[in-house]
């Protein structure tokens, strides 16, 4: 297993989580198999521990954009409101227009700018405080967590299955986010034209709880360095691909040099 960037996805060594070692060369799926690859290839952790409203506006921000442009707008926001009030009740109450141009850079600003703060008013009004929101994400019912964040304004099932993961530290639980969903439709792991959550529900299903997170994360990481959208690295040759022996290769065709989206092919 390679050293984990100190940049990533997963929030590199300082982004939480536990480096954990998980028992693997007797898959009982393919898509495990895939997932323990990954794991020996990248990293393997126990995800957790992270607060949740932070999470929940580190990925919303995240969405319809890159880490590049993501984090800094996220760093910015911690910079200015999490200081010695409770975040939640500061977000609650924030100028719109300044929360907007404080986190510009992720893009789509007015409208995470709302959802954020709706999100922060609701848990206000819900749970109390950002302390009271962290023991329900942590110690409530995944299925009514899941659902109580899909409510929000804003939030999707990958914003709150990362959630879920990354501050609630549930297994079980695989986001999907564009990678995840372009690979594993692409490799097979998925029939070709399953949505982002049918995707979840094959991925969930065959790969075992505590493999999920790792699974998420690896796989992303997998996405941009192999598995890209427009020239995944098999069109070069398949022994540039380290999961080819694995992977269907729906709707990539490497003699022709070509790649489509997978529900094409159907």
């Amino acid at each position: 297993m390679a050293d984990e960037p100190a940049a990533n996805v997963s929030g590199g060594s300082d982004g939480g989580g536990i480096d954990t070692r998980f028992a693997s060369g007797d898959p009982d799926t393919r898509a495990e198999a895939v997932v323990d690859a990954l794991g020996d290839r990248y990293w393997q952790k126990t995800y957790g521990g992270r607060d949740a409203l932070p999470c929940l506006v580190r990925t919303i921000l995240s969405q319809n954009t890159t880490d590049t442009a993501s984090q800094p707008a996220f760093d910015a926001l911690v910079e200015r409101y999490d200081g010695d009030d409770d975040l939640a009740a500061t977000l609650a109450t924030v100028d719109h227009d300044e929360l907007a141009d404080t986190i510009a850079s992720a893009g789509l600003y007015n409208q995470k700018a709302r959802a954020i703060i709706e999100a922060a008013e609701e848990i206000v009004a819900e749970f109390g405080d950002a302390d009271a929101f962290d023991a329900f994400v942590r110690e409530g019912d995944p299925a009514t967590v899941r659902d109580r964040l899909l409510d929000m304004r804003g939030v999707g099932p990958k914003t709150a299955d990362c959630v879920l993961l990354f501050a609630g530290g549930q297994n079980g639980v695989f986001p999907v986010d564009t990678h995840v969903h372009r690979i594993a439709r692409r490799m097979g792991l998925a029939p070709p034209d399953a949505d982002h959550e049918g995707v979840r529900a094959a991925l969930e299903a065959a790969v075992p709880e505590a493999k999920c997170g790792f699974g998420h994360t690896a796989m992303i990481q997998f996405g941009r360095e192999f598995c890209t959208a427009r020239k995944p690295a098999c069109l070069d040759s398949l022994d540039a691909c380290p999961l080819a022996d694995q992977c269907d290769r729906v709707g990539v065709d490497p003699d022709a040099g070509t790649s489509v989206d997978p529900t094409e092919t159907t």
